[in-house]
């Protein structure tokens, strides 16, 4: 029991560190691309802010816990193989460079591997499942998109008589604390998943009451280390996508889209909700971008994007289910830690690989 446990929790703070990777692209892809701040600079800054944010609000860490499976009818090797699901998902994504959910691969692997442990859908709360994520989920998208619209609408009205040059400069500026609000609001939310999980670790193996519900503050601090370290590792294949291939924005769409971004993550995870950063910083840099002209953004890129929201939980979900399995046969949960351990070691490979054959092609010739 205390193997699996410290297996699942090791495992847990891993997804938070591919999380924290995977989801850097959210606050500084536009304050990069706009050349508010340089990718270092961005980088160090977002996982700070992270780190700080991780430690306000837990009703997102209420809801991972206890508010998408049943907890009673789990089990510890259910709780490993749900993250192994998502951790493979966010690899999987991050890989192929698409900004996905990690928020949607964790829920989609719990409840993968809580149904195959189970044999049935009755593990899932599907009240919960439905105000707290996929509603949310939709919403806060299309909330963000209009929010930043609007906001830009009311920005092109007051600089209509400017010119370009010191209009850009202080929206550079101001994109210092439109971004670093939204780290903040990412780690209020995003790190307060992997708090839940490992919370409903302790629940199961019966290390920490259900009720009345809380938050271990060596829970509270591991989480938000690991979710900060995976910030300053970075995902600048998603960073790219994000910040130029979506829309190419300009210094005021970038504080627009960065400002709705954080109004949106504030707002849920206050009411709790688990949404997806992703999402949101997605229908954001489209309202900003498609503010201007429709024509500004690359809408093959947003549908991309769109048909990986669709798939994410269901696919999470299927490996989450796999893994449960694999826990059932003598030795499964060290196969599954191996395996989640080799499947990071070749995504890492082969993005190293690819980094270097970008630098040797991009490389000036010898004169």
């Amino acid at each position: 029991m205390e193997l699996t446990l410290i297996a699942v929790i090791v495992t847990a703070l891993f997804f938070d560190f591919t999380n924290g990777f995977h989801d850097t692209a959210n606050s500084i892809a536009t304050s990069v691309s706009t050349h508010a701040l340089s990718p270092r600079m961005a980088v160090l800054s977002s996982a700070i802010l992270n780190f700080v944010g991780a430690f306000f609000f837990f009703a997102v860490a209420a809801t991972i816990a206890k508010g998408i499976v049943n907890p009673a009818a789990i089990t510890l090797k259910v709780v490993l193989a749900g993250l192994v699901g998502a951790i493979t998902w966010n690899l999987i994504t991050w890989y192929l460079a698409i900004p996905s959910s990690s928020s949607h691969a964790l829920v989609g692997g719990i409840i993968g591997s809580s149904v195959a442990a189970t044999g049935g859908f009755a593990v899932v709360n599907w009240q919960g499942l439905k105000e707290k994520v996929l509603v949310p989920s939709l919403a806060a998208p299309v909330a963000g998109l209009i929010g930043a619209a609007a906001l830009m609408t009311v920005i092109l009205w007051l600089i209509r008589k400017r010119a370009p040059a010191p209009v850009n400069r202080i929206f550079r500026r101001l994109q210092l604390l439109s971004g670093g609000f939204v780290a903040f609001t990412h780690g209020t939310n995003d790190a307060q998943k992997t708090m839940g999980v490992i919370a409903l670790a302790l629940i199961v193996s019966g290390h920490l009451a259900a009720e009345p519900f809380t938050v271990p503050l060596w829970v509270k601090a591991s989480s938000a280390t690991a979710m900060a370290l995976g910030t300053y590792a970075g995902g600048w294949r998603i960073i790219r996508t994000l910040g130029q291939r979506i829309a190419k924005l300009e210094p005021p769409q970038g504080f627009a889209a960065q400002t709705s971004t954080a109004v949106m993550l504030w707002l849920t995870a206050r009411a709790g909700y688990p949404v997806s950063t992703t999402y949101v910083i997605s229908g954001s840099v489209l309202g900003a971008g498609a503010s201007t002209r429709l024509s500004a953004v690359r809408w093959g890129v947003a549908g991309n994007i769109l048909v990986a929201w669709i798939i994410t939980i269901p696919c999470a979900g299927l490996v989450g289910a796999a893994m449960e399995y694999v826990t059932r046969l003598p030795g499964g949960v060290l196969y599954v830690f191996l395996l989640t351990a080799g499947i990071a070691g070749l995504a890492f490979t082969g993005r190293t690989i690819e980094a270097r054959r970008y630098r040797v092609a991009s490389a000036p010739a010898p004169s």
